[in-house]
């Protein structure tokens, strides 16, 4: 990984180099000989450079680094695994991990994730030389098919002050080789910063096929639990190891790329999970922007609502990730503590139906829930795979400022897999901006991509990428890299924006969606007036 110097991002922030190359945009152009489309353009309201930064950050990212947090040996089968009791902490409290392993000993790392230097890790916390132990065998819960490791604690944790608020990786080491991750992310809530991270945890415990089953299946027939092959859990629990992305799940391919460029730039910063959104939805509030990461679909009636109810007061949301707000969950308790376990029964099975209809764990656009993502999103999600260019369609635009991007440009292999777009017939906001549509093809059918962005009156703004490749392009420039510089110039164009107060104010959106092709209205339909009205 190339070395990411502060002097050229200060050159970044000037609209000179995106880490360390020439700005220039790696685009095809898609138009005959015809100058770029920006006449009328409107330019970013001036932000003072500092406005946006925090000292502490800043200060942070110039420790030294280190590439240790890396996994260098992947563990064999239960050579090595973990999970913490808690998805955030904050300082003064403590938590504990839980590990199993057949190794006889093995060492704890604690790295927390920003730039420094380009090593993208800093050391914070070191045990060495802890006894191995091979924890009982999962737990299977009949009926939901929800896993659970019922382990003993291991190894207790104190995140005192010398754990900054953050991204953090645990790396276990076993003394036989293998080695594995446990996230854990160290929160503020007293913070006040422009932007508030989240971690989507839900989506990765969603996914989670640790124990041999996930939301989705149950291909490892429950880990020998006694689960049938090709059924799936209703239940998971975060008191499970992660299987994927060794240990760390969809953290560190499908978020790490936007912390690190937060951090490069100094940005004023704070950190949570959807867990914490999903229990304290209002300190929301006490941020300009809530930024969610590269796929965020599992979301829970406390979070949706406390999203919207933010939104409508001026805090700007920015949705990195395409198929976000997809399916509703309910989050439960385990032995361990609170919002341990999540459901998602996924059809109107859910016993909760009976009770509280408006609860039942379907897609949230279904019935009796009835509440599409696009009112709160702009766009919602439509198919997936695919493999496409993002193609600008309104080069005017704040967003595109500074790229060197026309109408009709291609930024190559953005769209992708899953995609969302705008759908003038669905309840939602009608005064959003389609900023780039995007021709794909997914299963036989020829529809859009969307980048939308609209605005609430008197309240904040809302930026939708509709893809979600969009968080790997933000990848500083290596071998093997994504890497975009359009991508990165936008999404700085986004955080300058969002990070300086409610959008509505400064850059109101003004429908043009009905300008574009491939959008219908059909008779009949109707969407909201305001982006309140949802």
């Amino acid at each position: 990984m190339i070395a990411i110097s502060l002097l050229v991002v200060a050159g970044l922030m000037a609209g000179v180099f995106v880490f360390g190359i020439p700005w220039r945009s790696s685009t095809k152009s898609a138009r005959a000989q015809s100058p770029p489309a920006t006449s009328g353009a409107t330019t970013i309201t001036t932000v003072p450079r500092d406005a946006l930064r925090a000292d502490w950050v800043t200060q942070e990212n110039a420790k030294p680094g280190t590439a240790d947090w890396r996994i260098t040996k992947a563990p064999k089968p239960g050579e090595i695994e973990g999970y913490a009791d808690a998805v955030s902490a904050q300082q003064g409290e403590n938590l504990a991990l839980y590990v199993s392993t057949t190794a006889p000993v093995y060492d704890v790392d604690a790295f927390r994730m920003g730039s420094y230097q380009g090593l993208w890790g800093r050391r914070i916390w070191r045990l060495g030389g802890v006894a191995g132990r091979k924890q009982t065998r999962a737990t299977v819960t009949s009926g939901v098919n929800m896993i659970e490791a019922r382990w003993a604690p291991s190894v207790p944790v104190h995140i005192d002050s010398s754990w900054p608020p953050g991204d953090y990786l645990f790396k276990l080491s076993a003394s036989t080789g293998g080695q594995q991750w446990i996230p854990l992310t160290v929160r503020d809530d007293t913070s006040r910063a422009a932007f508030m991270v989240m971690n989507a945890v839900t989506d990765w415990q969603a996914y989670n096929t640790w124990g041999g089953c996930s939301l989705y299946a149950c291909p490892g027939g429950g880990g020998g639990t006694g689960v049938p092959v090709g059924t799936r859990a209703k239940e998971v629990s975060f008191d499970r190891p992660y299987r994927e992305g060794s240990g760390a799940a969809d953290f560190v391919g499908n978020e790490l790329p936007l912390v690190v460029l937060l951090e490069t730039f100094g940005f004023d910063v704070s950190y949570s999970t959807s867990v914490d959104l999903d229990r304290r939805p209002e300190l929301v509030l006490q941020h300009s922007a809530l930024l969610s990461l590269g796929h965020d679909e599992y979301w829970s009636k406390s979070m949706f609502d406390g999203a919207q109810s933010a939104r409508d007061r001026g805090v700007n949301i920015a949705f990195f990730g395409a198929n976000a707000v997809y399916r509703q969950i309910r989050l439960v308790a385990s032995p361990l503590g609170p919002a341990r376990r999540q459901l998602n029964y996924r059809s109107t099975d859910d016993p909760v139906r009976k009770v509280n209809p408006i609860l039942t764990t379907v897609s949230w656009r279904e019935s009796p829930v009835n509440r599409p993502e696009q009112t709160l999103i702009g766009q919602q999600y439509e198919c997936n795979p695919v493999r496409a260019d993002l193609v600008v369609a309104d080069a005017s635009s704040w967003v595109y400022s500074g790229t060197g991007l026309g109408n009709g440009d291609h930024v190559p292999i953005t769209v992708g897999t899953e995609y969302d777009r705008y759908d003038p017939n669905v309840r939602g906001p009608a005064n959003v901006e389609v900023l780039a549509h995007s021709p794909v093809r997914c299963r036989g059918k020829s529809s859009y991509s969307d980048v939308t962005y609209y605005t609430v009156p008197g309240g904040g703004g809302v930026f939708a990428s509709g893809t979600n490749w969009w968080i790997s392009k933000l990848n500083p420039p290596g071998p093997g890299n994504p890497h975009e510089p359009a991508i990165i110039g936008m999404t700085l164009n986004v955080l300058r924006v969002f990070g300086s107060g409610p959008a509505s104010r400064s850059h109101p959106s003004t429908a043009n969606w009905h300008k574009l092709p491939g959008f219908k209205l059909n008779r009949g339909a109707t969407t909201s007036t305001s982006a309140g009205n949802t």
